[in-house]
């Protein structure tokens, strides 16, 4: 033991004696206090968060299929419904449409929807691919990796991991950040999806990507696979190392789609990560309605079991561009992605929003406050369409660079044109004074040509539905196809999904050589306004070109002045019409700016 020295005051001494002490305590309730953080207890069957155990009712909102200007509506809408957390898809291609090309500005600014997201008081369970379906373009991934035919997607493939590492190493750095042991809102990461569904059955390829998300994630954040509810899809689709979740629909029997998780999951929390509120449309059906009784029912089973759900989809929102995707047989998805869910399109309130609401209301303290309303929509009334000249008037302005010639067909990914349409033209080999028939005997229209001689329109070959039809003309005239992609295939082993012609048209049994393919940039030439610059060639009376051709037409809509809170959302509608695109010269952010008019081409 020291003594006292007696020149220092007893005073002094018990104050140097206190502020060890006082740090010592500080230490201590710094030890005491949980950090952030976020695991799986499998003692208990949960997850835990803070250290304490947690349950997670989540719904699904896919930021690419919502604009920039309606995420915080869409988030708050969530928020209010009760929800701990949105669950969100990363879709690789609408990031890198051409490779070494990143894209994270607008509409595409995926870490200013986290931040929303943190702001709202949402957590946030991220699908980060590298492969995502969602009814998405090639599942998210992008269209160039095809440029090497031979490739195995979704596999161990050298050249597809070699892709996938280049891209995640851009991804996840950006997403650690946002972890939620990190200060943000991230609780879980997935890794692939649904590859139990996938003929490669690569348990290499897991390991490489968990490898992979480990390196720039770390070893704090859960990372979790997802798989439909049976023992089959399970088989290839999870892994140790990645905590295997399941999928299932309502009305089906919830305790065996749960046993079928805990055949790969023995203990840990029960998840469903995809219960599905709706169900998806195809082109030419019918728009699928799934009753608010029948999910409000299934969800209380859920919830009443202690499990965690995120509830697909909770908004669907819209397939902008050439988004959409498709399955097999084909059947490509059309531009509203509805689904049927708890909040439309167009992100109004639904009467399945207010019944799931009061299911979750009877599970935890539902939030106060207002529940943001349905969006005010307004009637502008008819636009008059007046017709710009068809696709082949255009071609100079569509395709500026003109013609890639070859003697036999190219896909559209040989011509570095990923998405849209492209003008195959040849010349009829022989007169076809009676009905003559063209053909794709190999089905390999991908996916819908219009086809004319000479300007006349002839008929429309489609995939896997009219692989032929009869054609009239004489010898050395010009036989045009113009090509569309509807959508490559989201599911499933067909994801390598060429468009174009992908083998040879016959005319009669001859095939047809020589080609001039025209790569369209519609989107430009609409930007760059189509109706200033095209070419109007002297018609003979004669042979007028036909109003079926593909052709453009504009039209101008006025927003009225003198009445407050214009502009406002609207529907179009084409009462009449096949099959059409739309285009507006102005954005959507001019038009909240309350610009008068805005010009919209259609073809």
């Amino acid at each position: 033991m020291g003594r006292l020295d007696e020149s220092c005051p007893l005073s002094s001494v018990m104050l140097r004696l206190l502020f060890p002490l006082a740090g010592l305590a500080a230490v201590f309730r710094a030890a005491t206090v949980p950090q952030r953080s976020f695991g799986i207890d499998y003692n208990c069957d949960c997850f835990v968060k803070d250290g304490r155990p947690f349950r997670y009712i989540s719904g699904s909102i896919h930021y690419s299929r919502v604009p920039r200007y309606y995420w915080k509506d869409r988030l708050l809408k969530m928020k209010m419904a009760g929800l701990d957390a949105i669950q969100t898809y990363v879709p690789w291609n609408y990031h890198e449409p051409q490779v070494d090309m990143y894209d994270f500005s607008g509409d595409k600014d995926l870490e200013y929807f986290l931040q929303l997201a943190n702001d709202t008081g949402l957590l946030v369970i991220l699908r980060a691919g590298p492969y995502i379906c969602a009814e998405w373009d090639m599942g998210g991934l992008p269209a160039w990796l095809l440029e090497k035919k031979s490739i195995v997607l979704r596999s161990s493939d050298s050249d597809y991991l070699a892709a996938v590492e280049k891209w995640m190493g851009v991804l996840l750095p950006k997403m650690r950040p946002h972890l939620y042991q990190n200060g943000g809102p991230i609780i879980m990461v997935q890794v692939e999806n649904e590859y139990g569904s996938y003929f490669a059955c690569d348990y290499d390829y897991l390991r490489s990507l968990l490898k992979l998300f480990r390196q720039y994630l770390g070893d704090e954040v859960v990372l979790f696979t997802t798989d439909g509810a049976s023992r089959f899809h399970l088989k290839c689709g999870a892994l140790q190392g990645l905590y295997a979740t399941v999928d299932f629909a309502p009305g089906g029997n919830v305790t065996a789609a749960f046993l079928a998780q805990r055949g790969s999951e023995p203990t840990g929390p029960l998840v469903n990560s995809e219960f599905y509120t709706g169900w998806l449309d195809h082109w030419g059906h019918r728009h699928s309605v799934v009753p608010a009784q029948t999910i409000a029912k299934t969800l209380n089973e859920i919830l009443a079991r202690g499990a965690n759900v995120n509830l697909y989809m909770f908004i669907g929102g819209t397939n902008f561009a050439y988004w959409n995707g498709a399955n097999m047989p084909y059947m490509p998805q059309p531009t509203s992605y509805d689904y049927d869910a708890p909040l439309s399109e167009a992100g109004d309130l639904t009467e399945k929003y207010f019944a799931l609401r009061e299911v979750i209301g009877m599970y935890k303290q539902l939030p106060e406050g207002l529940i943001p309303p349905t969006t005010p929509k307004f009637a502008y009334g008819k636009v008059r369409l007046q017709k710009v000249g068809t696709v082949v008037e255009a071609l100079d302005r569509l395709s500026p660079a003109g013609p890639v010639k070859s003697t036999y067909p190219l896909t559209f990914v040989q011509l570095k044109q990923y998405f849209g349409f492209v003008l195959y033209r040849t010349t009829l080999p022989k007169n076809c004074t009676e009905p003559t028939q063209l053909s794709s005997p190999l089905n390999g229209v991908h996916d819908r040509a219009y086809v004319s001689v000479d300007g006349v329109p002839q008929g429309v070959l489609e995939r896997d539905k009219s692989l032929m039809i009869n054609v009239t003309g004489k010898a050395g005239t010009n036989l045009d196809i113009l090509v569309e992609n509807m959508g490559r295939v989201n599911f499933g082993r067909y994801n390598n999904d060429f468009k174009g012609l992908v083998s040879n048209l016959t005319l009669d049994q001859d095939i047809l050589v020589e080609w001039e393919i025209y790569p369209l940039d519609v989107d430009g030439a609409v930007n760059h306004d189509i109706n200033s610059h095209l070419y109007r060639p002297k018609r003979s009376v004669g042979n007028p070109l036909s109003y079926e051709a593909p052709t453009f037409y504009t039209g101008r809509l006025s927003i009225p002045g003198g009445i407050p809170d214009l502009p406002q959302d609207t529907y179009v509608k084409f009462p009449g019409w096949t099959k059409q695109k739309q285009a507006t010269k102005q954005d959507k952010l001019d038009l909240k700016k309350k610009k008068k008019k805005f010009e919209g081409k259609v073809y």
